[in-house]
């Protein structure tokens, strides 16, 4: 049996002493705090991924792995049904200010607005500054702003993140640039144009950029931690957009991979996006034409394809590492559970081949390593192009630049880990919209909108929604009913409910209307436009409305982005180019021609001399 010992006088006073003791300091720690401290603001994390297609996250149908990005899917919600722009600027200023695209001023992009548009109301193709940023948003109520990555929404100074609301700032200006160093899209751009702060900045010698921007984030969190604000931090990488490239680890860990080609990788995301639910079983899915028939091509060709998405799949891997090194960091400083993660990609996969001509090829020949066995690696140039692409957005349909749902409908993965009122592990297959972000993350914060004013200035105002409603499961959708419009470069759509309304451009459509419903048929393979014409005239009248409303101007005939992205680099970088060229080629003939005259006068001149000393010595 177990017996208690009752404690002696001494013992009692000693006990009594302790307790004594431990109320005072209990009373005086009482009184030097408020009696109940207001719980500290969450931080932000904004993962932008660049021109990942649909499926192209394990969660949602990948065959790669992106174990890190899927562990934040799990911890919160993946919207199914979520929508941004054809390209990236567009998406990126309606991320950063939850303002429509033609009102922020990218109705098109520097690299794909035709000559007629330039100037126009709404067609700056840079973000304007009648809007606010989340940055500026957030700064206002206290926080620490941090932005690495990609930006592509103005260069001037005015115009960089530094001067739109970041503390912060190491920034591309430009659509991309190379993985492994220093060096721009030959073709495109002079120069990299890397800014830290606004000021033109240089890369470091071991430079990658999926590790270098989150190691560059990590460094600005903790440069600012004592001051104990929160923060929002906004990751932007250049992975997955051309060039491709990887770590040859990355890549190898793929060599086993693809080599059935993209037709049978589209059957198989397909089904595993089913068994996922992030899209129905069964949804029939259509073949593009830009899909060449797999078994047909040369062994060669079928070598290059197999690398180049060996390569693709090492990239993402890479970049979901770095996602993983940046959640790790979070959780070892006791910021995991108070931080808000947003993942998402700026458009559909990429489906430009930048050799399809003969003088880029030539050209792109003489600037980079295009062997097979280098394809992904330092010193390549290499893309997925059509049909890879289509199978990055399977189950959908089309891809990036155009208005189908390959080129509209990204993953978003939206996690709070620490709020136990947002849900957790669920899927969301209602209608959301990029703009909806800047208003989800302002609410989650408690952080007051702008109200359509800022600094004394009527400014633009928020046209997104607050997701809020379905993180928390107080509504299945905050779209209801109301009609979403969206145009860039002539492909266009209205959504409503669960239908939507789109027309596409050549090359990718006929510019015809159609109708879809795409709850049943997100592939988009069943035009309902004439057994429904009452809903077909509503929803073209509401998208009449929208583009009246935000000044949407026609394309000039036979306008394709493709052709466009071609002229632009002819006229940025190949004329000047081959004026340099042919200044250089002018100024070696005159140099021969002025070599040739000289030695042809001295041999004249020779002669001569040579005749008259034959006369003198006759």
């Amino acid at each position: 049996m177990r017996t208690t010992k009752v404690p002696g006088r001494k013992g009692r006073f000693r006990r009594t002493a302790i307790i004594t003791c431990g109320a005072l300091l209990t009373v005086n720690s009482a009184q030097g705090q408020p009696k109940s401290a207001a719980p500290r603001q969450p931080n932000v994390v904004i993962l932008l991924a660049d021109d990942w297609g649909f499926s192209d996250v394990g969660s949602f149908g990948a065959e790669f792995a992106t174990p890190n990005i899927d562990a934040l899917a799990y911890a919160g919600t993946r919207f199914s049904n979520f929508h941004v722009a054809g390209s990236c600027s567009p998406t990126r200023a309606m991320l950063q200010t939850g303002v429509m695209n033609h009102r922020n001023g990218l109705g098109n992009m520097p690299e794909t607005i035709p000559d007629e548009h330039r100037g126009k109301p709404g067609y700056d193709t840079v973000m304007n500054h009648r809007v606010v940023t989340i940055a500026q948003l957030l700064k206002a109520a206290g926080y620490r702003t941090y932005f690495t990555g990609k930006w592509h929404l103005g260069s001037d100074p005015t115009r960089l993140p530094h001067a739109r609301g970041y503390d912060r700032a190491y920034s591309l200006a430009d659509a991309g640039a190379d993985n492994f160093e220093q060096r721009p899209i030959e073709g495109m751009y002079d120069t990299a144009a890397w800014t830290k702060n606004g000021k033109a900045a240089t890369l470091p010698k071991n430079y990658y950029s999926s590790r270098f921007v989150v190691q560059k984030m990590i460094d600005y969190i903790e440069e600012g931690r004592a001051t104990g604000k929160p923060f929002l931090a906004s990751i932007n990488f250049l992975a997955n957009h051309i060039p491709v490239q990887a770590p040859d680890s990355d890549i190898a860990r793929y060599a086993a991979l693809y080599k059935d080609g993209w037709t049978a990788l589209r059957a198989a995301r397909a089904k595993r996006a089913a068994a996922l639910g992030v899209v129905p079983a069964g949804v029939p899915i259509v073949t593009m034409p830009t899909t060449p028939d797999w078994s047909k091509l040369a062994a060669d060709e079928r070598a290059a394809a197999v690398r180049v998405m060996q390569a693709y799949a090492g990239m993402a891997t890479a970049m979901d590492r770095e996602v993983g090194r940046l959640v790790a960091h979070l959780k070892s400083t006791g910021d995991y559970g108070n931080t808000i993660f947003v993942f998402l990609s700026d458009n559909g996969a990429e489906p430009t081949n930048p050799f399809h001509s003969l003088r880029n090829r030539l050209f792109l020949g003489t600037q980079y390593d295009l062997s097979t066995t280098n394809i992904g690696r330092r010193g390549s140039f290499s893309a997925i192009g059509p049909a890879w692409a289509s199978a990055a957005v399977s189950p959908l349909s089309g891809y990036k630049f155009s208005a189908t749902e390959g080129g509209l409908r990204v993953p978003l993965i939206i996690a709070w880990p620490g709020n136990a009122s947002l849900r957790s592990g669920g899927i969301s297959d209602s209608l959301a919209h990029v703009t909806d972000i800047v208003p989800t993350l302002t609410e989650l914060a408690g952080v007051p909108g702008h109200g359509g004013a800022w600094q004394g200035k009527a400014v633009e105002p928020v046209t997104g929604r607050s997701l809020v409603p379905v993180l928390t499961g107080r509504s299945a959708s905050v779209h209801g009913d109301t009609p979403l419009g969206y145009e860039l470069s002539g492909n266009a759509a209205l959504f409503r409910g669960d239908y939507k309304l789109v027309r596409n451009l050549a090359p990718t459509g006929d510019g015809r209307w159609r109708l879809f419903d795409l709850k049943t048929d997100p592939g988009e393979t069943r035009d309902l436009a004439a057994a429904m014409p009452k809903r077909f005239a509503a929803m073209l009248a509401d998208y009449r409305a929208y583009a009246k409303a935000n000044g949407v101007l026609d394309m000039p005939a036979g306008y394709t982005a493709d052709e466009q992205i071609n002229r632009y680099a002819f006229e940025h970088q190949g004329k000047p180019r081959l004026i340099r060229l042919g200044l250089w080629i002018g100024g070696l003939v005159l140099l021969l021609s002025a070599f040739v005259w000289n030695w042809r006068r001295r041999r004249r001149a020779r002669r001569i001399d040579q005749a008259k000393a034959d006369m003198i010595g006759a």
